[in-house]
Formats: C-alpha cells, sequence, structure tokens
C-alpha cells in the first residue's frame, strides 16, 4: 500500500450496549466507577446512550453506554454487546478518501457529526465486493481528532 495520509492515533471510545442502560450503568458507573459526562437521544440511530468516560483530558477513553429507543427497529445497538470501537484520526477526510481507494467499505451515512460533537463516520464490519476490507464483523468508528488530541498523541 502506498503512504498513507491520514495517522491514527489511539483508541477514542468502547460502545456497549444492551437492552437496558441502567444495568450497564450498575456494571460501568456504579462499580467500576466510570463517569458520566452527558447523554445523547437520536431517533435516526435508534439510541438512549450516556457518554461516558475513563481518564481525563486527551487521555480520556469514552465509554458509550447505549440501549435502543425500539428494540424492534435498526440500528439495533442492543444486538451486538461490543457495538463498535472508535479511534482517533488525525485527518478524516483523508483517511477515509484513501481507505476507500485502497478497498475499505464504509457504513451508509458519511462523515457526519457524532453524539460527542466531533466528525465521524464508519467502517463497515463487512466488505463486499466492491469494498472487500470491512471490520470482520466490528463497526469500526474513526473520529476526527481535535487540534489538542493531535498534539499530545501525535507525537
Amino acid at each position: 500500500m502506498s503512504s498513507k495520509p491520514f495517522r491514527i492515533l489511539g483508541v477514542q471510545q468502547i460502545a456497549i450496549g444492551g437492552p437496558d442502560k441502567q444495568r450497564l450503568r450498575a456494571l460501568w458507573v456504579d462499580v467500576l466507577g466510570v463517569e458520566t459526562r452527558s447523554t445523547f437521544v437520536s431517533e435516526r440511530e435508534n439510541v438512549d446512550e450516556d457518554v461516558c468516560a475513563l481518564g481525563e483530558g486527551v487521555h480520556a477513553v469514552e465509554v458509550d453506554l447505549m440501549q435502543p429507543l425500539d428494540p424492534d427497529k435498526k440500528p439495533a445497538v442492543h444486538a451486538t454487546p461490543l457495538n463498535h470501537v472508535g479511534l482517533w484520526v488525525d485527518d478524516l477526510p483523508r483517511a477515509v478518501e484513501w481507505m476507500t481507494a485502497h478497498g475499505v467499505r464504509f457504513a451508509p451515512g458519511g462523515i457526519r457529526k457524532g453524539a460527542s460533537g466531533h466528525d465521524i463516520c464508519f467502517i463497515h464490519p463487512k466488505g463486499n465486493d466492491e469494498f472487500p476490507l470491512g471490520g470482520e464483523g466490528v463497526l469500526i468508528e474513526l473520529v476526527q481528532a481535535p487540534p489538542e488530541v493531535v498534539a499530545a498523541l501525535g507525537g
């Protein structure tokens, strides 16, 4: 592969889905002590989500605890307990362009604002004939790192 015009800087988040986020909170917040930072509710994404975090500043890792608004609708955020892994990227548009040219399949929706306000997009969990590279069963979120994260983690 040719030289990449972007860098993956680190883990931005893990997203965990279940039928009842209160049960997730009982472990992650009450026992493990992750701090709830905000909530995000989206009918389009079929999600009621607590945005939590481990750590501080640029080294914080977001832990999203998600339940579906309607368990019978898609996306089914609870159907895969480890819903997705988010990765910081220093130049999201260039990363998407380069990855697409190299056979990576992206989920519908393109680059858009995510629950925490950063630009995001998703690598599809499965490749296809046109774009054979996917997450091999894992949904991967690419997250545009803000300047302070790029400066701290970009080395």
